[in-house]
């Protein structure tokens, strides 16, 4: 180790471990939610995700220029020091958690600058997706959609001439060859949040790997990889939306010619994997329509071939009207 990067461990270590000791509690606590709430299950892998994206950009954040900002970087520390504090004095956990993201981001400004801060908006996003939103947020979208996935439901099996009646979220069907009718409840389970967090975040990890190259100055480019992003990372949500609306509306049929009990069985599981990958694979399909759309770029060095061209054809065509002249 060079004395450079031992210099530069022994500044980090003790801000490591100041940052541990302050967030143990609420690390410990965010780990366990990941561990136990499947609506949030994936952020068991973000911070492999993250991890690993530190290290595939660690050449460009070597390369970037330092610009440290103490005044907004101690700032941000300040505010996040004290979101901390509000969120233990209150017992709120999303204040407590936000405020580590905070910290994050101000012990950047502080050291780098905003130039460094910009390049890790990413991971911060991808940790901000892994922290489960309160309980009165995730309940004002969770119902909705479980009211969206029972209408759909209900209206596929009526556009099969099946019977069925619904009452909010539960759906009342007579089983074939059964003498008394069923309910069929879409709780908040399938509601589809669950597909809806997880898918989010996996259009982020994917628009980033998938980015096209911004080594070129070309505005274009830089303009198409924005919007590609910003229309992947939104079509997760009617993609996460419909095709859990999908599940719903085939375990509803498959209710009626087979029973209720379907709703509860191997199938139920299999078609929440297998909404995943259908969601996915629409989602791979938004990518690359946009890329079949893509506009093509300018590049400098082309630009600058065909305007000495240019040039040497005027030249030319110049010399021979003088000559012509003479």
């Amino acid at each position: 180790m060079s004395v450079t990067a031992t210099k530069y461990f022994w500044r980090a270590f003790p801000i490591v471990v100041a940052v541990a000791f302050a967030y143990a509690t609420v690390l410990a606590k965010l780990s366990r939610d990941w561990w136990a709430d499947e609506n949030y299950s994936h952020g068991l892998l973000i911070p492999f995700i993250i991890g690993y994206i530190l290290w595939v950009e660690r050449g460009k954040f070597a390369s970037v220029s330092t610009n440290a900002s103490a005044w907004l970087g101690g700032t941000a520390v300040g505010l996040a020091l004290f979101a901390l504090w509000a969120g233990v004095a209150g017992a709120e956990l999303y204040t407590q958690r936000m405020s580590l993201v905070l910290l994050l981001a101000g012990i950047v400004m502080y050291f780098w600058g905003l130039p460094l801060l910009k390049l890790i908006l990413i991971p911060l996003l991808l940790l901000i997706l892994a922290i489960p939103i309160p309980a009165i947020i995730f309940n004002k979208i969770a119902f909705p959609l479980q009211l969206f996935a029972s209408r759909c439901a209900v209206w596929s099996m009526q556009t099969l001439g099946i019977p069925v009646l619904r009452q909010g979220n539960v759906i009342e069907l007579k089983p074939l060859n059964s003498f008394e009718t069923k309910k069929l409840e879409v709780v908040e389970a399938c509601s589809g949040i669950r597909s809806l967090m997880t898918l989010i975040t996996l259009a982020v990890v994917f628009a980033y790997f998938t980015h096209p190259s911004s080594d070129t100055d070309d505005p274009k480019t830089y303009r198409y990889g924005m919007l590609r992003s910003a229309i992947i990372v939104l079509s997760a949500i009617p993609i996460a939306i419909f095709t859990n609306a999908l599940r719903v509306s085939g375990t509803g049929i498959l209710a009626h010619y087979y029973g209720t009990q379907i709703a509860d069985g191997f199938f139920h599981s299999f078609s929440g994997w297998v909404v995943y990958v259908v969601a996915f694979l629409m989602l791979f399909g938004v990518g690359w329509l946009l890329d079949r759309l893509r506009p093509k770029s300018g590049s400098p060095m082309k630009d600058q071939e065909s305007a000495d061209s240019t040039s040497r054809v005027k030249s030319t065509a110049n010399a021979i009207s003088i000559e012509g002249t003479e």
